[in-house]
């Protein structure tokens, strides 16, 4: 088992809240926000590539996205990975330009997008105790081989615990604010 680190130890934990913040910000409100169609992926040359290597995206307007194809034949590739990605958006194809209204958001697709922020929230939290446990069980191992005093293993695991309470209420502000988000926009 490695030997306990809690610098590694909280890395891992604030890893595990950017994902958390970068899944959340994927999640539609009802504004146009260009990382909207940051998990977008385009069928090109005959590869799988983020929409961000065979385009630019723009928000010209609060309920409207733009995506600018730069190579005209991938105009097509790029409608069909738009429309794969299960965003509810339809792209309008104007030469190399995709423009992609935001349709509104109904009440029942609010409280879905809410309660998927509420499950990203949850993985996130599991992440963040599987790294606690990772933490204790180091812990534990250094005092078994004498590398550590049983009074050490303990200030360090309130050190464990307090990262964790941490980084579990961070998630919790990220998924409540993204929530009211969804739910007020």
């Amino acid at each position: 088992m490695a030997k306990y680190d809690k610098s590694d130890i909280d890395r891992r934990m604030q890893g595990a809240v950017e994902s958390l913040k970068g899944d959340l910000s994927g999640l539609r409100t009802g504004r146009a926000n260009t990382s909207l169609l940051d998990p977008v992926v385009v069928e090109v040359y005959g590869a799988m590539m983020p929409l961000s290597q065979v385009a630019t995206v723009n928000a010209p307007e609060p309920r409207m996205l733009s995506v600018q194809v730069w190579d005209k034949a991938n105009v097509t590739a790029v409608e069909k990975g738009i429309a794969k990605s299960n965003l509810g958006l339809n792209p309008i194809v104007d030469g190399q330009t995709l423009r992609l209204p935001m349709p509104d958001l109904t009440e029942e697709r609010r409280k879905d997008l809410a309660k998927l922020a509420g499950e990203y929230g949850e993985k996130a939290k599991i992440a963040i105790r599987n790294v606690r446990r990772d933490g204790m069980e180091a812990l534990k191992d250094d005092e078994k081989k004498k590398e550590i005093s049983e009074d050490e293993r303990k200030r360090s695991e309130d050190d464990v615990q307090k990262m964790t309470d941490k980084h579990v209420g961070e998630v919790d502000d990220a998924v409540a604010k993204k929530e009211q988000e969804i739910l007020t926009q």
